[in-house]
């Protein structure tokens, strides 16, 4: 009977350093799902592939700059943070929180197919809802979707970001405030007590 050993980031990290190409495959194979879903959630679906790719190719090339002084996931989440914000500087778009896949969640927990009047109004809303995420400030929205969207914690969004814990915590309230803000203004659409 064999048993099979998995090894730790820091060995891993340690016989990429020393030439092992398929030591930093499998911890590129270990994080893919994660850096995918951090870089969706800042640049949308369509480009968080080429993001998460970037991200993998910039933290190889500078693994040299890991340190171990945080866990490795979070330097490499850090480093997804940053390529899809330079993504997003570059391309001059507006980062957007996918509210597509809260939909799409919300839609399979109802009962019965819906009709397509019901579709178009769910469509509508996901739109409405993008545009008001879109809205908040660049600060508070990371932080919204990072945590909300992306279910990342308080501690991997502040190791993220590089801002203390107490700071994430701020900014999640006054986003999350800012956004009910935003959407009381249409209470038509979204049923909220005025």
């Amino acid at each position: 009977m064999s048993r099979v050993v998995t090894l730790s980031d820091e060995e891993l990290v340690r016989r990429t350093r020393l030439g092992d190409l398929d030591a930093f495959g499998e911890l590129t194979e270990r994080y893919r799902d994660v850096i995918h879903r951090v870089a969706a959630r800042i640049v949308g679906p369509s480009d968080a592939e080429d993001v998460a790719q970037d991200a993998i190719l910039r933290g190889f090339h500078r693994l040299d700059q890991f340190r171990g002084d945080a866990p490795f996931r979070s330097w490499l989440l850090r480093i997804t943070q940053n390529t899809a914000l330079n993504f997003l500087q570059k391309r001059r778009a507006i980062p957007v929180a996918e509210a597509d896949r809260m939909a799409e969640e919300h839609a399979l927990r109802e009962d019965g197919p819906k009709s397509p009047a019901s579709n178009l109004e769910d469509s509508e809303r996901r739109d409405r809802l993008r545009m008001k995420i879109a809205q908040l400030r660049e600060q508070h929205r990371d932080v919204l979707v990072m945590r909300d969207l992306g279910e990342l914690s308080y501690e991997e969004i502040a190791e993220l970001t590089d801002t203390p814990l107490g700071s994430v915590k701020g900014r999640l309230h006054r986003a999350r405030h800012e956004l009910i803000e935003l959407l009381r203004n249409n209470t038509y659409d979204w049923e909220l007590p005025a």
